[in-house]
């Protein structure tokens, strides 16, 4: 190698290490910077309050630079801190989902599930199918987190994966499958929800009777009609709640059905309870008869109550 060869070489090496140096200055500076605004946007002291704003809308102003240190963060036990990074890369938006996606791929399931809440909350699509795929991960934490995302996006490519969720063997993931349902207005899963009025979890139940009235009346109240006898009680007497809220004119006989004829008491009070609910003022004369046909203290009891509450509030 010549004298102007080794001089050539020498003097890349140097251009390369000054870059370099530099390079890992300006990243320990801005992390730095986002270090001492990130202390003051999550402080809950009152002598931060008017610059905790200013805070973030200055990190957030950094762009897709920030997002990295801001992730780095999803570690904390601080709710506080953690609220502030989610908030954060709302302000930062679409310029933070490539590298969000990316740290889908991360080995810490903690920071994994607190990516897909925070692209769920961002609603790009371009981290649909990512979502996806991480949506059968084995931390319940993240498919619940991951499902919940995907609903929020909206995008319907995520139906099948939604639709797997309801069957979870974890509650909470179940709840977050089933809101997800609502939100995509998936109308295969109307039986799978109406199955769910049943669960065991009360957060599931509950969501399942929201998520059912987005859906297509005609196909909810097939569903039901089809599944009021089924010999899970709780199904049962929550699909009454249902029809009540559906308040149309076939949800309301097939009340008055179940009402008169149900040999369950707490069907046959959930049943007309609901009518009274749809129906204060007996225009349609159902829940009058039921009350005089029923012979069961209990229930009469209930639908008295249900009654005079109806009533009292119809005169306010």
């Amino acid at each position: 190698m010549s004298i102007r060869q080794s001089r050539a070489v020498i003097i890349g090496i140097m251009l390369f290490l000054l870059t370099g140096t530099g390079l890992a200055h300006a990243e320990t500076e801005l992390q730095r910077k986002i270090d001492s605004l990130f202390v003051i946007a999550s402080s809950g002291e009152l002598k931060y309050r008017d610059l905790v704003g200013p805070a973030m809308d200055s990190i957030a102003a950094l762009g897709a630079p920030a997002v990295p240190f801001l992730v780095d963060k999803f570690t904390t036990k601080s709710a506080r801190e953690r609220w502030t990074v989610i908030w954060i890369l709302q302000r930062i938006g679409k310029d933070a989902v490539p590298y969000l996606i990316e740290s889908l791929n991360r080995p810490d399931g903690l920071v994994v599930q607190r990516v897909c809440w925070a692209l769920g909350d961002i609603k790009d699509t371009s981290a649909v199918e990512p979502l996806i795929r991480i949506a059968s991960h084995t931390r319940w934490q993240v498919r619940d987190q991951a499902l919940g995302a995907l609903g929020k996006i909206g995008d319907n490519r995520a139906e099948d994966v939604v639709m797997r969720g309801i069957d979870d063997v974890i509650p909470q993931v179940r709840k977050s499958a089933i809101v997800a349902c609502g939100q995509l207005q998936i109308t295969k899963a109307i039986r799978k929800l109406v199955h769910r009025l049943g669960d065991e979890f009360y957060g599931a139940r509950f969501t399942a009777v929201q998520s059912l009235l987005k859906l297509d009346t005609a196909d909810v109240l097939q569903a039901i009609t089809d599944s009021i006898n089924s010999a899970n009680e709780l199904l049962g007497n929550v699909a009454c709640d249902v029809l009540g809220k559906l308040g149309t004119d076939k949800a309301r006989e097939l009340l008055a059905k179940i009402a008169l004829s149900s040999e369950l008491p707490s069907r046959r009070a959930h049943a007309a309870v609901s009518l009274v609910h749809t129906d204060p003022l007996d225009n349609c004369g159902y829940w009058a008869g039921i009350l005089q046909h029923e012979t069961d203290r209990l229930v009469r009891l209930k639908i008295e109550s249900a009654v005079t509450a109806a009533t009292s509030d119809d005169t306010k």
